[in-house]
């Protein structure tokens, strides 16, 4: 394989998971959506972070949307995504969104972004426009957001709650001793106190959701302290991901987890508390994420591994 593959180096099973999950396409479906992304002008993060499962997901009519442009003004060193200087805020972003939803069908809709600290609101209310765009659909779909930490603003936050998302996501992503190496404009804490304010200020509508990798250098002890952290936070909603390094310049992969580890940290995340836990090498925050809110929905207790 190419030295810049990320899966260069993986072991067989895992390729093997990926092929697998690649034949279950339906290339006329994923040419539909990649045709209706063009024609709205619309980026997603399946592309952007270079995203395993984008032909799966593409081939099942579902795709996570990015709004704010394709350049991030961060530099994150697990993330594909490029960085740069970001282009204007597109107002007519939330409108086209709206319109490639109503012509898709979605009813789960998932929207992140590039980090925009040029910002003064770090982009929270072109968020807020996107979910209010989406609530006047007819067919009244489930809107799931997955937002950058902004700057920790509880302003910025607040203005995204206010417009009454049906999950709220941010992901922690590693452990705090990697936030150096792997997050450096970011801070744990900052991120964990704004999932717990999200707990703490979303309407009794919102589920709060988050998700971490594995294989990035984090030990085991490492691990079950972020769970505990989240959970005292009040955290519900969890995914569980192996990371894969985009190209040899990105950090690298300091293990594969098997998934029976991954197996072994979805019970331990639902013995302590979790509602719905994703875990598995494949797994990604928007990963299934209609049926995983629906379970919610349902009350809870939740758990796979894939």
């Amino acid at each position: 394989m190419d030295e810049l593959n990320p899966l260069a180096r993986a072991p067989r099973w895992l390729i093997e998971m990926v092929r697998q999950a690649k034949t279950k396409s339906d290339p006329a479906v994923h040419r539909s959506v990649r045709e209706q992304l063009v024609r709205f002008g619309l980026n997603t993060v399946c592309d952007g972070a270079s995203c395993p499962n984008r032909g799966n997901c593409f081939s099942r009519g579902t795709a996570t949307f990015m709004i704010l442009g394709d350049t991030c003004t961060r530099n994150c060193t697990f993330c594909a995504v490029n960085h740069g200087r970001p282009p204007e805020v597109d107002l007519e972003e939330p409108l086209r969104l709206k319109a490639a939803v109503e012509y898709l069908g979605l009813t789960h809709v998932v929207v992140t972004s590039v980090t925009r600290d040029d910002l003064p609101d770090g982009g929270a209310d072109q968020f807020a426009k996107v979910i209010e765009e989406l609530h006047t659909i007819k067919h009244h779909p489930a809107v799931e957001v997955l937002t950058p930490n902004f700057s920790g603003s509880s302003t910025a936050l607040n203005t995204v709650l206010a417009a009454g998302p049906e999950v709220f996501s941010h992901n922690v992503e590693t452990v705090p001793r990697l936030y150096p190496t792997v997050r450096p404009a970011a801070q744990y804490r900052r991120s964990l106190d704004l999932l717990a304010k999200a707990v703490k200020t979303a309407r009794s509508g919102t589920v709060v959701k988050t998700g971490l990798m594995l294989g990035m250098g984090e030990e085991r002890g490492e691990v079950e302290a972020v769970l505990k952290d989240l959970r005292a936070s009040g955290i519900t909603m969890l995914t569980i991901g192996q990371y894969l390094a985009p190209s040899v310049w990105h950090h690298p992969v300091s293990r594969y987890v098997t998934p029976e580890e991954f197996n072994e940290w979805a019970c331990l995340a639902r013995n302590m508390g979790f509602k719905s836990v994703a875990s598995g090498p494949l797994v990604r925050s928007s990963y299934h994420a209609a049926d995983y809110y629906r379970e919610m929905q349902a009350g809870g207790d939740s758990m796979a591994v894939d």
